[in-house]
């Protein structure tokens, strides 16, 4: 028997077909932000990403297997983006109750300005593997509070706490203030935010003293 025809060779993309998939991904992928900035998740089918990206609902289901997968990829580069946001917000010269307060208005701001999309993360009824991602989310940006508070602790800028706990108690505070007005036409409050951290902390608002 000819064993060229029995032997297995194994598949191997060209540079040109694998050009061509990594393109329909990310065309796939912005898409799927666009929609989740416009409609939210409830809005994000496959069927409606296949539309927005004028390819074929097929094709989006060849990169991902269920319209769940492709929103957990997109929640981990959308949050990635967020944390390092709040990231750099915390390394702005200040104290350590500025440098704190700047990471939640930094966050807060940049919900206020893509409100549909900032529901999508923190609040909006998602799918199972969606909801951990979301967790994943706070967590970061709760460890990036606590960093702050463990240094201001440190040089005893700050009254005794649990860093962990104050900056997961903000995280979800911040979270829970701002559902509000990222589903309404609600009023700035940002400013009241960034107050109740100062006092969450143990400082005094200079605004308010």
């Amino acid at each position: 028997m000819n064993q060229w025809f029995t032997s297995s060779v194994p598949y191997r993309r060209t540079p040109q077909v694998q050009a061509r998939l990594d393109a329909q991904h990310t065309t796939i992928f912005d898409a799927a932000v666009e929609l989740l900035a416009e409609r939210g998740y409830a809005g994000c089918s496959v069927a409606a990403v296949a539309a927005k990206a004028g390819i074929a609902t097929g094709s989006v289901y060849r990169h991902f297997p269920s319209k769940a997968a492709l929103i957990v990829e997109l929640f981990r580069v959308v949050v990635a983006r967020e944390v390092a946001a709040v990231e750099a917000a915390s390394t702005k010269p200040g104290d350590f109750t500025e440098r704190i307060v700047a990471v939640l208005e930094t966050f807060a701001n940049r919900a206020m300005k893509a409100p549909r999309l900032a529901y999508a993360l923190l609040a909006e009824p998602v799918d199972a593997p969606v909801e951990a991602e979301r967790l994943v989310f706070r967590r970061a940006f709760r460890d990036v509070v606590a960093a702050r508070i463990t240094e201001g602790l440190e040089a005893g800028a700050l009254p005794p706490q649990d860093p962990q706990l104050t900056a997961a108690a903000l995280v979800g505070a911040t979270a829970e203030v701002l559902i509000g007005p990222l589903t309404s036409e609600g009023e700035n409050v940002v400013p009241d935010l960034c107050t109740f951290t100062i006092r969450a902390l143990g400082g005094v608002d200079a605004r308010h003293a």
